[in-house]
């Protein structure tokens, strides 16, 4: 039983455990019927409990244990070339990202994800969008900013998020690109995490416990998904979006 009281202790505790079990479920059926918003939900929630490299080192190795489920439906409907650049230019921002997280303290690290999320939340609410075309350069910006906040926070969705939402695609094709984006996102801070900071098996095995509750939600909410009811799925990703960033708040440290 050594691992399992090592991962009540990274959790602080059997409560604080099924808390984060409870916001990742709920994480799970944003990502399956929206393709985004997991970091969002638990980014906020997860920085008041356990460090925030244990954070985001959770965030994107559950995030690797939906692939299967996500995967199949977004490849065939993603603009892959597009992704495709966005993802090398974040790949290459994501050590900065990551060292950013190594040196501020976890306070500042609160208040960047609490302010960095409340900031996506209103552009989303707000319903901006944009005409023009955007090029090479253009998507290689929003991957790069994408993997440095992403590397930092954890919050790398919002970038391609806030670019894919403003634009004039429509549901099914926003979902599939930042599905498949933040695929890719996963697999580079998951690497630079494990480059930089000493996990172990009992960081690995705490992130395969909350695998299972994400990975049962987000299959429930891509059971769900209809791209006609996309306003609904909207409002309440929004609404979930709010609860975590106001339960999060470091008000407190």
């Amino acid at each position: 039983m050594p691992l399992v009281e090592a991962v009540l202790a990274l959790a602080g505790g059997p409560a604080a455990l099924a808390a984060l079990a409870c916001t990742i479920g709920a994480a799970g059926i944003v990502r399956g019927f929206t393709g985004f918003g997991t970091a969002l939900v638990f980014m906020p929630v997860a920085g008041a409990l356990i460090a925030p490299p244990l954070a985001v080192l959770i965030l994107v190795v559950t995030g690797m244990a939906v692939w299967p489920v996500l995967l199949p439906r977004a490849w065939g409907r993603a603009a892959r070339g597009e992704v495709a650049v966005m993802g090398a230019a974040a790949l290459l921002a994501v050590p900065a990202g990551v060292a950013i997280l190594a040196a501020l303290p976890q306070q500042t690290l609160r208040w960047v994800v609490a302010v960095a999320a409340t900031l996506t939340l209103a552009a989303l609410v707000s319903g901006w969008r944009y005409t023009r075309p955007v090029g090479r350069a253009g998507l290689a910006a929003v991957g790069a900013s994408a993997g440095l906040l992403g590397g930092a926070t954890g919050l790398g969705g919002p970038p391609a998020i806030l670019f894919y939402l403003a634009g004039p695609s429509g549901a099914e094709r926003v979902r599939a690109n930042t599905i498949l984006f933040l695929c890719v996102l996963d697999i580079s801070i998951a690497a630079a995490l494990l480059l930089r900071f000493s996990f172990g098996w009992a960081e690995l095995a705490f992130c395969a416990v909350l695998a299972v509750p994400y990975a049962a939600t987000t299959l429930l909410g891509q059971r769900l998904f209809r791209p006609e009811r996309e306003r609904a799925y909207r409002a309440a990703a929004y609404l979930l979006i709010a609860a975590a960033i106001l339960t999060g708040l470091p008000l407190r440290s």
